[in-house]
């Protein structure tokens, strides 16, 4: 059969919105998802069909966040394992607990993160270390330890899959003074690709997003009134910071069939930030 017959061949089910996009019965981990990109990503799967876990070191901010997203949905849920993966004691009870509850995970969105600032010169060792910690070690000890689990269902064409939240501040050089956080995501990113080729013949997809702006905890100083907030949007050639669709959408496209082709992709998801040209 020619390659031509093999395109024409394709049958239009397979090309409709519910089969290119659907997660209908998935399961889904997304760490950092009480608040900010982690409660868009998680509240855009639960949405859309997919049982979420939801993890943060807050406890009664990781119930609470649960809950609502619980309700977002008459058929899938939103489970709370409150954790601090990036203390090897955490990380472990989170897994233990997740297994409880569920032998399979189709969808591990690593968004969890932390960032800090400091002028060069009085940079403390704590912050960097903090950072890399919870932005590049945890991300990667909790893929290492649910490989069992996102193999479970993963066939050639269903792909498990990998999500690494990473940031615009790992491609481009920021104004700022938040070194920690910039060398951890472009380490997550660069990460993100290399267990992609590793893991690519096990039927797993490992990509990483790096969204520009976006209501968070993160950003709340630089979008705490509005000449503050034109002055972020007003640097975006989009002219706006991301929503709730936005990053909701490239997650489920990455996470779908549409997206089961791709693997070892980093993503900008930031309103055309990474297109500026200096000078």
């Amino acid at each position: 059969m020619s390659s031509d017959t093999n395109y024409r061949s394709a049958g239009s089910n397979d090309l409709d919105l519910a089969s290119l996009f659907g997660l209908v019965g998935k399961t889904a981990v997304v760490t950092g998802g009480s608040r900010g990109i982690g409660y868009m990503i998680a509240a855009g799967l639960v949405t859309n069909g997919v049982n979420v876990f939801i993890t943060a070191r807050k406890a009664a901010d990781c119930d609470a966040a649960a809950a609502e997203l619980d309700a977002m949905s008459d058929s899938a849920t939103c489970r709370s394992i409150p954790a601090d993966l990036a203390d090897e004691a955490g990380l472990a009870s989170f897994v233990s607990t997740l297994r409880e509850h569920t032998d399979s995970v189709d969808i591990l969105v690593n968004n969890a993160g932390a960032a800090w600032g400091a002028p060069l010169g009085e940079f403390p060792e704590a912050g960097f270390d903090k950072v890399m910690d919870i932005n590049v070690k945890a991300p990667f000890m909790l893929t290492q330890e649910l490989l069992p689990e996102l193999e479970r269902n993963a066939t050639p064409e269903d792909p498990g899959r990998v999500i690494m939240i990473g940031s615009i501040d790992g491609i481009r050089v920021p104004a700022g003074d938040n070194y920690s956080y910039s060398a951890s995501k472009a380490g997550i990113q660069m990460l993100a690709r290399h267990l992609a080729g590793h893991l690519v013949r096990r039927n797993l997809t490992v990509n990483s997003i790096a969204p520009g702006p976006f209501e968070s905890k993160m950003m709340a100083y630089m979008l705490a009134d509005e000449d503050s907030r034109h002055m972020v949007e007003g640097n975006v050639p989009r002219g706006r910071i991301g929503s709730a669709a936005d990053i909701a959408g490239t997650v489920i496209f990455l996470a779908s069939r549409a997206g089961a082709f791709t693997t070892g992709a980093i993503v900008p998801v930031d309103g055309g930030i990474s297109t500026i040209r200096l000078g």
